[in-house]
Protein backbone atom coordinates (compact mmCIF):
# COMPACT_ATOMS: atom_id res chain seq x y z
CA UNK A 1 0.00 0.00 0.00
CA UNK A 2 1.47 3.35 -0.76
CA UNK A 3 1.67 6.14 2.30
CA UNK A 4 1.33 8.73 -0.58
CA UNK A 5 0.29 9.47 -3.96
CA UNK A 6 -0.46 12.11 -5.82
CA UNK A 7 -4.56 13.59 -6.58
CA UNK A 8 -4.59 15.09 -10.28
CA UNK A 9 -7.66 17.44 -11.03
CA UNK A 10 -9.31 16.90 -14.20
CA UNK A 11 -12.57 19.41 -14.98
CA UNK A 12 -14.24 16.39 -16.43
CA UNK A 13 -11.61 13.46 -18.05
CA UNK A 14 -10.21 11.36 -15.48
CA UNK A 15 -11.87 8.09 -17.03
CA UNK A 16 -10.13 9.60 -20.60
CA UNK A 17 -6.44 10.35 -19.29
CA UNK A 18 -6.39 6.82 -17.44
CA UNK A 19 -6.62 5.64 -20.87
CA UNK A 20 -4.71 8.10 -22.38
CA UNK A 21 -1.88 7.21 -19.91
CA UNK A 22 -2.58 3.45 -19.43
CA UNK A 23 -1.79 3.37 -23.62
CA UNK A 24 1.63 5.29 -23.19
CA UNK A 25 2.90 3.47 -20.17
CA UNK A 26 3.68 -0.01 -20.29
CA UNK A 27 2.29 -1.72 -17.62
CA UNK A 28 0.06 0.75 -16.15
CA UNK A 29 -3.00 -0.78 -14.64
CA UNK A 30 -6.73 1.09 -14.14
CA UNK A 31 -7.76 0.40 -10.61
CA UNK A 32 -11.03 1.22 -9.27
CA UNK A 33 -13.38 4.49 -9.84
CA UNK A 34 -15.55 6.31 -8.29
CA UNK A 35 -19.27 7.85 -8.95
CA UNK A 36 -20.63 11.30 -8.25
CA UNK A 37 -24.00 10.26 -5.93
CA UNK A 38 -26.16 13.64 -5.69
CA UNK A 39 -24.31 16.64 -4.82
CA UNK A 40 -25.20 20.46 -4.76
CA UNK A 41 -22.94 21.79 -7.77
CA UNK A 42 -24.99 20.46 -10.60
CA UNK A 43 -22.90 16.91 -11.57
CA UNK A 44 -24.78 14.44 -13.18
CA UNK A 45 -25.29 11.86 -10.39
CA UNK A 46 -23.62 8.31 -12.08
CA UNK A 47 -20.74 10.65 -13.42
CA UNK A 48 -17.31 9.54 -12.51
CA UNK A 49 -15.47 11.41 -9.67
CA UNK A 50 -12.00 9.60 -8.95
CA UNK A 51 -9.59 6.57 -11.29
CA UNK A 52 -6.61 5.01 -9.94
CA UNK A 53 -3.80 4.27 -12.31
CA UNK A 54 -0.67 2.47 -11.44
CA UNK A 55 2.16 4.25 -13.33
CA UNK A 56 5.75 2.63 -13.01
CA UNK A 57 4.42 1.41 -9.91
CA UNK A 58 3.43 4.68 -8.75
CA UNK A 59 -0.38 4.75 -7.82
CA UNK A 60 -2.22 8.23 -9.22
CA UNK A 61 -5.74 9.49 -8.50
CA UNK A 62 -7.40 11.09 -11.29
CA UNK A 63 -10.57 13.20 -10.26
CA UNK A 64 -13.12 15.28 -12.04
CA UNK A 65 -13.91 18.02 -10.11
CA UNK A 66 -16.04 19.40 -12.60
CA UNK A 67 -14.73 23.35 -12.25
CA UNK A 68 -11.64 24.22 -13.94
CA UNK A 69 -8.20 24.16 -12.36
CA UNK A 70 -5.53 24.53 -14.69
CA UNK A 71 -2.10 22.60 -14.24
CA UNK A 72 0.50 24.76 -14.01
CA UNK A 73 4.63 23.98 -13.75
CA UNK A 74 5.30 24.56 -9.81
CA UNK A 75 4.18 20.20 -10.01
CA UNK A 76 5.10 17.65 -12.78
CA UNK A 77 5.62 13.65 -13.07
CA UNK A 78 9.69 12.99 -13.74
CA UNK A 79 10.13 9.57 -15.66
CA UNK A 80 13.63 8.37 -15.55
CA UNK A 81 14.42 6.76 -18.71
CA UNK A 82 17.06 4.41 -18.79
CA UNK A 83 18.26 5.62 -22.22
CA UNK A 84 17.51 7.62 -25.67
CA UNK A 85 15.19 5.04 -26.50
CA UNK A 86 13.12 5.60 -23.74
CA UNK A 87 13.86 9.35 -23.78
CA UNK A 88 12.16 9.23 -27.45
CA UNK A 89 9.54 7.00 -26.69
CA UNK A 90 7.88 8.60 -23.59
CA UNK A 91 8.92 12.47 -25.61
CA UNK A 92 6.38 11.29 -28.83
CA UNK A 93 3.48 9.82 -26.66
CA UNK A 94 2.99 12.16 -24.08
CA UNK A 95 3.33 15.13 -26.66
CA UNK A 96 0.98 13.50 -29.50
CA UNK A 97 -2.79 14.81 -30.21
CA UNK A 98 -1.78 18.32 -28.76
CA UNK A 99 1.36 18.19 -25.96
CA UNK A 100 3.77 20.33 -26.25
CA UNK A 101 7.66 19.97 -25.72
CA UNK A 102 9.02 23.47 -23.07
CA UNK A 103 12.47 23.32 -22.38
CA UNK A 104 15.60 20.95 -20.42
CA UNK A 105 13.19 17.78 -20.53
CA UNK A 106 9.58 19.33 -19.90
CA UNK A 107 6.35 19.02 -21.82
CA UNK A 108 2.85 19.52 -21.38
CA UNK A 109 0.45 16.72 -22.65
CA UNK A 110 -2.80 17.55 -23.97
CA UNK A 111 -4.66 17.32 -20.79
CA UNK A 112 -1.99 20.07 -19.50
CA UNK A 113 -0.26 17.83 -17.07
CA UNK A 114 3.29 18.92 -16.96
CA UNK A 115 5.88 16.37 -17.48
CA UNK A 116 9.99 15.87 -17.09
CA UNK A 117 11.63 12.92 -19.37
CA UNK A 118 15.43 12.42 -17.65
CA UNK A 119 17.81 9.73 -18.13
CA UNK A 120 17.68 7.94 -14.90
CA UNK A 121 21.28 9.11 -13.96
CA UNK A 122 20.20 12.93 -14.00
CA UNK A 123 19.61 13.00 -10.20
CA UNK A 124 23.02 11.29 -10.27
CA UNK A 125 24.49 13.96 -12.19
CA UNK A 126 22.50 17.50 -10.61
CA UNK A 127 24.07 16.34 -7.39
CA UNK A 128 27.42 14.97 -7.72
CA UNK A 129 29.80 16.71 -5.16
CA UNK A 130 31.88 17.41 -8.12
CA UNK A 131 30.56 21.12 -9.33
CA UNK A 132 32.61 20.93 -12.61
CA UNK A 133 30.80 17.71 -13.76
CA UNK A 134 27.56 19.00 -12.70
CA UNK A 135 27.43 22.06 -13.82
CA UNK A 136 28.53 20.64 -17.46
CA UNK A 137 25.48 18.82 -17.34
CA UNK A 138 23.08 21.43 -16.65
CA UNK A 139 25.08 23.71 -19.24
CA UNK A 140 24.20 20.70 -21.55
CA UNK A 141 21.04 20.68 -20.46
CA UNK A 142 19.97 24.13 -20.76
CA UNK A 143 20.36 24.28 -24.88
CA UNK A 144 18.09 21.04 -24.89
CA UNK A 145 14.20 20.71 -25.53
CA UNK A 146 13.91 17.17 -25.73
CA UNK A 147 17.08 15.66 -23.56
CA UNK A 148 19.75 14.17 -25.34
CA UNK A 149 21.14 10.95 -23.53
CA UNK A 150 24.60 10.46 -24.89
CA UNK A 151 24.96 14.70 -25.09
CA UNK A 152 24.27 14.46 -21.18
CA UNK A 153 26.19 11.34 -20.48
CA UNK A 154 29.28 12.95 -21.96
CA UNK A 155 29.32 16.53 -20.01
CA UNK A 156 29.43 14.58 -17.36
CA UNK A 157 32.23 12.46 -17.90
CA UNK A 158 34.12 14.19 -19.90
CA UNK A 159 34.08 17.81 -17.30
Amino acid sequence: MNKIYASVWSNDKAAEMAKFYKSVFPGAKIGKSAYWGSNPMGVKEGSVLTTHITILGQKIMLLNGFIKMPFNESISFVVPCKNQKEIDYYWKKLTAGGGKAVQCGWLIDKYGVHWQITPAEFDKWNTSTNKKKKEAVMHAMWKMVKLDYAQLKAAFKNA
